[in-house]
């Protein structure tokens, strides 16, 4: 097999940590799943739908030289950090555009050195190869993998406010495009509490009941927008919700300030007198849930 550009990279199955030493443990990091193919000090930047995305990230171009070698393909996330140095997905919408955030690109694999491919050999083999392939720059590294007791790393990416970990078998080919149980990530979730102020039209099957419930937070007596929640709802939950939101519509929109036009728009706003527990992956920078599911009413 001769890999080119592009080539789909291979991706982890959702689930649990796996146990035991036959597995090896690496930070998730919140960003733009990237691979660099690096050619006689030339950089191509392919994201996974293939696209060559070179030009947005011109930070990351001299990556070409940071190799022993003149040619390979390296796979890992494309990130950008906040001042206090957490990857921040919000932030890597808004960069690569002259804004103060510039990429990182943490790399974890390697797929071909010079003539050869790479993908049989075993995921350790690729590691301590990946680590004398790539020397660190100020926009690159290989982070640390830890071979055994993923509890301690899931514990500390809770700590640090991580997305989560991906746990590989030590022994583990690369196979481009598959979806494997031999890579598996598994994700940090936190509950909160948020209020209910208002809701979008639903369409299709919840044409009848709502699209996303439109929630916030209490700042003093300010009800800050914190952004849509629309999944986790059964039949039964949207239908009972949808007869307690019409009891408390009102004309304006509770929120201070207003929510943006995207979700005034369809909105139907409410007295804010209801609390839901919702399970979320964060809240971004500006104050929204981002991957928020209901659970139930608090």
């Amino acid at each position: 097999m001769t890999l080119g550009f592009p080539v789909a990279p291979m991706k982890a199955t959702l689930g649990t940590l796996p146990a035991g030493d036959g597995w090896a443990h690496e930070i998730k990091w919140d960003g733009y799943r990237t691979l660099a193919h690096l050619d006689n000090g030339t950089v191509r930047l392919q994201s996974t739908a293939g696209h060559d995305v070179s030009e947005r990230w011109p930070e990351l171009h001299a990556l070409g030289a940071a190799i022993n070698a003149d040619s390979a393909i390296v796979d890992g996330e494309l990130v950008v950090l906040d001042d206090d140095g957490r990857p921040r997905f919000e932030l890597i919408q808004r960069s690569g555009r002259g804004t103060d955030h510039q990429a990182a690109l943490f790399l974890f694999d390697v797929l071909r050195v010079e003539q050869t491919d790479t993908i049989d050999l075993p995921y350790l083999d690729r590691r301590r190869l990946l680590d004398s392939l790539i020397e660190p720059g100020d926009n690159w590294q290989v982070p640390r993998h830890h071979i055994g007791d993923g509890a301690a790393l899931v514990a500390a990416t809770v700590e640090q406010e991580l997305e989560g970990v991906v746990s590989k078998r030590i022994d583990s080919l690369y196979r481009p495009g598959a979806r494997t149980k031999d890579w598996r990530k598994v994700k940090n979730r936190r509950v909160t509490e948020v209020v209910i102020g208002g809701f979008t039209a639903g369409t299709g099957a919840r044409a009848s009941s709502f699209g996303a419930l439109l929630v916030g937070r209490w700042d003093d007596t300010v009800l800050s927008f914190a952004g849509g929640v629309g999944t986790g709802f059964d039949a039964p939950t949207l239908a009972d919700l949808r007869t307690r939101l019409d009891e408390l519509v009102v004309a304006d929109s509770p929120f201070d300030p207003a929510p943006p036009a995207a979700y005034r728009r369809r909105a139907t706003w409410v007295r804010p007198e209801m609390t839901a527990r919702i399970e979320l992956a964060e809240f971004t920078n500006d104050g929204y849930v981002r991957h928020a599911s209901f659970i139930e009413l608090a």
